[in-house]
């Protein structure tokens, strides 16, 4: 005899839900067990409670195996027997067994179907009850509550906003207090906009729009582009697909690219706004060449990825006028400045140079070799260094006195040709020569001039030794003259003025397109990035190449002492003025030496 179990589940809206299963054996088993062929979840049945057996003569019997009864037909019961044919009804805890025989397909088999009829146990009756007895069902369904809360949380931080960004004023006469619309601030303003921090219209002109680039420069009238912002777009190159689709989506929300606020991000905290990062400046610069006609070399980082520095030098063109232009230092360039000076020999510490700045003493501001700070010296704004001027710088050594009226000691006109020719005729037409200590006509080196008389002892033997004032005129604009050794001299042709001197032009900064903070390397001394002690000529160009900043200065993330963002040297709004982080490191209070930009617009020296 086969069985048929079809196991009767309903689902929560009341269906059935029939599952049949075929037994081809003569006996089944019925529990709590997993493994029973009836299995029965129900805690008021063991785990092996009865058995199914078929009998002779078409009966099928059905005994308790763990001496727990059963009811067949509403007759409790350890043990009956039923034919097939007529079916019986069976309970087992609390499963209905109903017995019947098979019909169709089924014909000649025992179809046994299970269902629950009562509570599987106690616990479930108790649970049953304590819902009856709740106070839950006052209360709205879930979904009301979920919808009621959602719809609380628009109101609160949309509508409420809304309405407070119509309805309050934009200008000053908005009053100092909580305003719906700072809910949706992300964080404070920076130190810079701490005036707007109650007036969010000032920026945020239209309600769920992002910050158009004219709310900036409403303010920062000063401030320029950085290129043409058509061709900056076109230095970006194409977005592709993802990146148009953002920009495509952002334009509907005023999201433009290039925007003020990709690089000066707000809502950080009252803290300097953050410095700008290397991202914002690659994504244009890495292979732009590729994308547009410029000059500029591509840049991707400034450890791996920055062109060999290009100053600006100074050159003579046509005709001998004074030109510029960028040459890279890998070119090992020249500059004409007009100036004759060997760095090697002035900061030799061994030769004649060194003995005479030994024997000036300390009292001269001397007594030691010749070193950088006894020529150069720091202008007002402390990052570089004022020009050299010949009086403090040189006069020391290199005297121009040539004659002396009682105490008076005259010298020759620097930087004036004309008054140097005049003063030499006069000299000789008050009747000199006039009688020398000295003797000789060559012009002595540092060291002889170590005291006034000794200068003016020389200057009165040199002029009493040549015969007259054109002769002693040619000397001092020839040669081993006064200023032949330092100057390029040519002569005009004009018998009144027969000589000019080259004006000297040293260049007071060389990166244009950067900027360069001596302050910064204080702890480095001049020789450790200038060669200066080898530099024979004063048209070297002794700056130090990228190679030797990256000894000490490597990109934004780069694990080197100091790692250094674009914005470290180059601004994207490029003033005379250091760049912003340099300034806001100034303001920390970094270099104490350092003045504020007001100070530098004083005294003229960033303009």
């Amino acid at each position: 005899m086969s069985f048929i179990v079809r196991t009767v589940a309903r689902t929560a809206d009341g269906r059935d839900i029939v599952r049949p299963k075929s037994f081809d054996k003569a006996e089944l088993t019925i529990g709590r067990s997993p493994s029973s062929d009836i299995h029965l979840p129900d805690l008021a049945v063991t785990l092996n409670h009865a058995v199914i057996r078929a009998a002779a003569g078409g009966y099928v019997e059905i005994a308790a195996t763990a001496g727990l009864p059963f009811v067949v037909d509403g007759k409790q019961s350890e043990h009956a027997r039923f034919a097939a044919s007529t079916g019986a009804d069976v309970r087992v805890g609390s499963h209905s067994l109903e017995f019947e025989p098979g019909e169709g397909d089924d014909k000649g088999k025992v179809v046994i179907t299970v269902n629950r009829v009562g509570a599987i146990s106690n616990a479930s009756e108790e649970k049953e009850e304590a819902q009856v007895f709740s106070l839950g069902h006052v209360l709205p369904g879930k979904r009301v509550m979920a919808w009621a809360g959602a719809l609380l949380v628009l109101a609160i931080f949309l509508v409420w906003p809304l309405v407070s960004i119509q309805t309050q004023p934009v200008d000053n006469t908005r009053k100092v207090a909580f305003h719906a619309d700072e809910m949706w601030t992300s964080g404070a303003l920076s130190q810079v906009h701490q005036s707007l921090e109650n007036n969010c219209q000032a920026c945020h002109v239209k309600a769920g729009e992002s910050v158009r680039d004219t709310a900036c420069v409403a303010c920062h009238t000063k401030v320029h582009d950085h290129a043409d912002p058509a061709k900056l777009i076109e230095a970006k190159g194409s977005p592709g697909i993802v990146g148009g689709i953002k920009q495509a989506v952002g334009g509907v929300f005023g999201i433009q690219p290039g925007r003020c606020v990709e690089c000066h991000t707000e809502h950080q905290g009252k803290t300097a706004m953050p410095v700008t990062d290397e991202r914002f400046c690659t994504n244009c610069h890495t292979g732009m060449s590729g994308r547009i006609q410029t000059t500029l070399k591509d840049a991707t980082d400034f450890g791996d990825g920055h062109p060999q520095f290009e100053p600006t030098i100074r050159f003579a063109g046509a005709g001998g006028l004074p030109m510029f232009r960028r040459v890279s230092l890998d070119a090992n360039p020249r500059e004409d400045n007009g100036l004759k000076f060997p760095h090697d020999l002035h900061l030799s510490t061994t030769n004649g140079v060194a003995q005479m700045a030994k024997s000036l003493g300390k009292g001269e501001g001397y007594g030691a070799p010749l070193d950088c700070a006894n020529c150069h010296t720091r202008d007002a704004t402390g990052s570089s260094f004022a020009a050299v001027k010949m009086e403090p710088s040189c006069g020391a050594c290199h005297s121009l006195a040539f004659d002396q009226v009682g105490g008076t000691i005259r010298t020759l006109r620097h930087g004036d040709p004309a008054q140097v020719v005049a003063d030499i005729r006069a000299f000789y037409r008050a009747g000199a020569p006039r009688a020398a200590a000295l003797t000789g006509m060559d012009r002595r080196r540092p060291g002889d001039f170590a005291t006034n008389s000794q200068r003016i002892t020389f200057a009165q033997t040199s002029a009493m030794h040549i015969g007259n004032s054109e002769q002693a005129i040619r000397a001092v604009f020839s040669k081993g003259g006064a200023c032949f050794d330092c100057h390029t001299v040519r002569q005009t042709g004009n018998p009144t003025t027969p000589f000019a001197v080259t004006p000297v032009a040293l260049s007071k900064r060389y990166m244009m397109k950067g900027w360069f903070d001596h302050a910064a390397h204080d702890t480095e001394t001049c020789v450790s990035c200038h060669a200066v002690k080898g530099s024979k000529l004063s048209s070297d160009v002794n700056l130090p190449k990228l190679a030797k900043c990256q000894e000490c200065h490597g990109g934004q993330d780069a694990h080197k002492e100091v790692p250094s963002s674009c914005a470290m040297c180059h601004d994207y709004h490029r003033t005379a003025f250091a760049p912003l982080m340099v300034r806001n490191h100034r303001a920390r209070g970094k270099a104490a030496e350092h003045i504020q930009e007001k100070a530098l617009k004083e005294a003229g020296t960033g303009a």
